[in-house]
């Protein structure tokens, strides 16, 4: 196969998707835990995810275009949203990556809950968005 070549979808999410297991599986304390939960909760909001392992080892789930990422550090796992900053957050669930002008982030700490229900809005409207940008661009020109 050439390097340019485009692999089969379901190849890359079940590569992906073994990635993340393993990951999940190699932390071993709260933070794969946490990462579990995420991608449980990102699953359930949008079946149609399709999980991806970029940049050298950071699970994403995308739909239409980058959704979020899960990153995990030695205290915080993060959930990087790529457009974060044009979605609507009533519950305050961003709390990091403020200041720019695209993504937002939520970082979880050890012992913190997640806002389960805000969460999942968060995950159905950064789907929304992408669906509505690529529809945009599908659009002719007038």
């Amino acid at each position: 196969m050439k390097k340019d070549e485009p692999i089969a979808q379901a190849a890359v999410t079940q590569d992906a998707s073994a990635l993340i297991d393993d990951r999940i599986k190699e932390l071993g304390d709260w933070r794969g835990e946490m990462l579990g939960h995420i991608r449980t909760l990102i699953r359930q909001a949008d079946p149609e995810v399709v999980e991806q392992w970029k940049w050298r080892g950071v699970p994403v789930w995308s739909h239409a275009g980058i959704l979020c990422t899960g990153e995990t550090y030695k205290s915080v796992v993060k959930m990087t949203f790529a457009q974060g900053a044009a979605l609507e957050d009533p519950a305050g669930l961003f709390n990091a990556s403020l200041e720019g002008n695209t993504r937002r982030a939520i970082d979880v700490h050890e012992g913190e809950k997640l806002d389960e229900k805000a969460l999942e809005a968060l995950i159905k409207s950064a789907v929304a968005l992408n669906l509505s940008r690529a529809a945009a661009r599908r659009k002719p020109a007038k």
